[in-house]
């Protein structure tokens, strides 16, 4: 079992001490729905943090704001959990604020589908 980073397990209880608006309402709202499965929150997974994942569905979630200015940063990183087989869902902080429920049937679709292959199709 690989040894996990201390300061990137600091960081993530921190942003979870700290969430940005944002982050609270979503997490409110999968707490509440729960879509069927379990999601957590400011998870590290390898090298990173992420917003909310669901490891039964292989499912991360990453809201955008402020913080994501660096598409290229975003796209190595998405690289890295889709080579290990996850699926990143990307939702931009506007789209909680102005239309939360259309938000959360965008998790609900992949929350709700089976889980998908860990080996990459061709």
């Amino acid at each position: 079992m690989a040894r996990r980073d201390k300061r990137l397990l600091d960081f993530a209880r921190d942003m979870r001490k700290e969430p940005t608006w944002f982050e609270f309402i979503l997490w409110q709202e999968l707490r509440r729905r729960q879509f069927g499965v379990r999601f957590r929150r400011q998870e590290p997974i390898g090298p990173y943090v992420v917003d909310f994942v669901c490891f039964k569905k292989k499912l991360i979630i990453e809201l955008d704001g402020e913080s994501h200015y660096d598409d290229l940063y975003d796209a190595m990183r998405d690289a890295w959990f889709h080579d290990r087989g996850f699926f990143v869902l990307r939702i931009d902080n506007d789209h909680i604020r102005d239309d939360l429920a259309g938000a959360l049937d965008l998790i609900e679709r992949p929350s709700t589908t089976p889980s998908p292959s860990t080996t990459p199709s061709t």
